[in-house]
């Protein structure tokens, strides 16, 4: 094994002391704390917890042990997942530009209760955002029911359905309705790519990794189940 190389399971194996080894996993565990607060629902790239290592040290596996140790941690003393995200890419087509990031780049993570669904909708889940959160469903599930993909402009027209304008800057639960979607793309629900269509540049909006997580899956199949048969 080269030197600096280790096994990033075994946080103990890395040539620095144990006091630096705590440091370095308290301060993680700080940044994604703060980013939670900062950020709600938004994911944080890995290259950013990488960064918090590398500042000051270069053993290779340094990073990933960190955020192995991390992990444990969230999970320990806090009862929380940081769950890693792999970044999708958007879908094979020649009219599609994509501005997807570096594969170096397309890992992020995002901290999620360990509590059982229905403690979490109890006692975890903030009902003030419970109209955000219905939203997001609403799009998500837009989306999937036009098979994972859709162009802007037809997406606005199923959301005027709904009562939402893309010039409405001051809904009553969204403020911003744009600004609002914005959100929801940089919590990776969805993900918005440039195409070229018949007339032009357009964007399309497909799936993002969150939106194929199992538990919101289930919600939205629940939801979907509800509203055509009234389950």
């Amino acid at each position: 094994m080269a030197r600096g190389d280790f096994d990033p399971e075994n946080l103990s194996q890395a040539d620095i002391s144990t006091e630096e080894r705590d440091k370095l996993v308290a301060e993680m565990m700080r940044y994604m704390l703060f980013k939670l607060h900062q950020h709600p629902g938004v994911p944080v790239k890995r290259e950013e917890l990488t960064q918090l290592v590398t500042k000051n040290y270069r053993q290779r596996n340094l990073p990933a042990a960190v955020i192995t140790q991390a992990q444990k941690k969230f999970a320990t003393i806090f009862g929380y997942e940081m769950k890693e995200l792999q970044r999708s890419r958007p879908s094979k087509s020649n009219n599609v530009r994509s501005s997807q990031q570096s594969t170096t780049e397309s890992k992020s993570y995002i901290l999620k209760s360990m509590l059982p669904e229905e403690l979490r909708t109890k006692l975890v889940e903030n009902k003030e955002t419970s109209h955000f959160l219905g939203l997001t469903f609403a799009i998500v599930g837009i989306v999937q029911l036009a098979g994972g993909k859709i162009p802007e402009d037809t997406l606005w027209q199923y959301l005027r359905r709904l009562g939402l304008d893309e010039h409405d800057e001051k809904h009553p639960q969204f403020g911003n309705v744009k600004q609002a979607i914005e959100t929801i793309v940089k919590q990776r629900y969805i993900q918005k790519e440039k195409a070229i269509g018949p007339e032009g540049d357009m964007i399309v909006y497909e799936l993002a990794e969150r939106a194929l997580d199992d538990i919101v899956n289930g919600r939205l199949k629940e939801s979907i189940t509800q509203g055509f048969y009234g389950e």
